[in-house]
C-alpha cells in the first residue's frame, strides 16, 4: 500500500458472487458460500492491520429470505458456526462485532450466538468495530426509523417539525456508527441492492470485476487505493 493511501474511517462491503464462484468450480452455491468466510476473515484482518475504524459488510438482505430454503438454513448455520469458531479470532485481533438488521426474524438460537459473541467482544478500546448486515435492507431501516420516530413525537408536533436528519438519523439501525466514506461491491455489479439507503448519501462507490470468494488482502487493498483517488465534494466546490 502506498504511503499515501487515505485509509477511510469506514469501508463497507457489498459481498457479491458466492454462488457464481461456487458454479465456476462445479460445485453447489453454499460452496461459494463457506469459501467466501476466508474472505472477511482477510479483509477483517487488514482493515483492522491499517487503520479502518469501522468494516460493516452486507451479509444476507431482507430480500434473501426469499431464496431456496435449503440455501438459506445453511446460510444460518454457516453463520452461527463463523460465529463460534471466530471468536478467538476478533480478541486476538481486539475487533468489536455488532450484528445489525430485521433480527426478529432470526432463530432463537442464532439470535443467542449474536448475543453471545457481541458481548465477549464488547472491548473497552477496541482496534475496529466489525458491523454485519444480517436480515438487513435500507427500505426497512427507514421505515422502522421513521415508526419509531412519529411514536416518539406523537405528542410534539412542534418537535417534530424541527427535527433535523441527525436526529432522524438516531434512530438508524447505524445510530452512533459514521456513514460509510467507500461502499466496495464485488463480482462487477453496479447496484446498491436496497443497502444502507440513507447511510450511502455521499459514500463512494468502487464496483470491482472480483468474485466475493477471491476478495482477498490485495483486492482489498487495491479498492482502498481507488479510494485514494477520488475527490469527495459532498455536492460543494473545491
Amino acid at each position: 500500500m502506498e504511503s499515501n493511501t487515505k485509509i477511510p474511517e469506514h469501508v463497507s462491503i457489498i459481498m457479491d458472487g458466492n454462488g457464481r464462484w461456487a458454479g465456476k468450480m462445479g460445485k453447489e452455491r453454499v460452496f461459494g458460500h463457506a469459501e467466501g468466510v476466508h474472505s472477511v476473515r482477510a479483509c477483517a484482518e487488514t482493515a483492522a492491520e491499517i487503520g479502518v475504524k469501522y468494516l460493516s459488510l452486507f451479509a444476507f438482505s431482507e430480500e434473501n429470505w426469499e431464496r431456496p430454503q435449503e440455501e438459506v438454513e445453511t446460510l444460518m448455520r454457516l453463520m452461527m458456526k463463523s460465529l463460534s469458531v471466530e471468536l478467538p479470532t476478533l480478541l486476538e485481533n481486539r475487533i468489536r462485532l455488532r450484528v445489525l438488521g430485521n433480527l426478529s426474524r432470526l432463530g432463537d438460537n442464532l439470535k443467542k450466538e449474536i448475543r453471545k459473541v457481541e458481548a465477549a467482544s464488547d472491548l473497552p478500546d477496541p482496534r475496529m468495530t466489525l458491523i454485519v448486515f444480517l436480515s438487513y435492507s435500507g427500505k426497512w431501516d427507514i421505515l422502522q426509523a421513521a415508526k419509531q420516530m412519529a411514536s416518539d413525537f406523537a405528542g410534539d408536533p412542534a418537535g417534530l417539525a424541527a427535527a433535523t436528519s441527525d436526529d432522524f438519523g438516531k434512530y438508524l439501525v447505524t445510530n452512533g456508527i459514521p456513514d460509510p466514506d467507500v461502499v466496495i461491491r464485488t463480482s462487477g455489479e453496479m447496484r446498491i441492492s436496497n443497502y444502507m439507503l440513507w447511510q450511502t448519501a455521499y459514500s463512494e462507490f468502487i464496483s470491482v470485476e472480483t468474485l466475493w470468494p477471491d476478495f482477498r488482502k490485495e483486492a482489498f487493498l487495491a479498492a482502498l487505493e481507488e479510494y485514494s483517488r477520488r475527490d469527495r465534494r459532498y455536492g460543494k466546490v473545491k
